[in-house]
């Protein structure tokens, strides 16, 4: 490492920096990363965690998106409901109507009726 007279050699010294303090910010001068080829044991395994919790990422985000409509669908089975118990209103209101003024052409007719027989 050093030449004959105590000087540093011009080549790199292999110096280890920590991961707050790295020993040069410049990425193409660090070290690449060693992944570890096996898990310790009692780890969990990166299939069950990754893909797990992607699915139901996925799905509460799929469902968080079909929520406004599935609320739209709420809403208008309620105004179809409301609608109809209207309608069914309107229908009554008419049928006690027709029928009040059937029964006074009843009683007109019965009028007429006694009327014709009385003289």
């Amino acid at each position: 490492m050093t030449a004959g007279l105590g000087v540093m050699s011009p080549t790199r010294t292999k110096r280890v920096g920590t991961i707050d303090r790295p020993h040069t910010h410049d990425p193409r001068n660090q070290t690449p990363m060693i992944t570890p080829t096996r898990e310790p044991v009692g780890s969990a395994t990166p299939d069950v965690t990754i893909i797990g919790a992607n699915d139901s990422r996925q799905n509460r985000t799929r469902e968080m998106q079909l929520i406004p409509e599935a609320l739209a669908r709420a809403h208008m089975r309620d105004r179809l409901r409301e609608a109809e118990v209207d309608r069914q209103a309107v229908r009554l209101v008419a049928a006690r109507r027709m029928q009040r003024r059937a029964e006074r052409a009843s009683m007109r007719a019965r009028r007429a009726l006694a009327m014709a027989v009385m003289h």
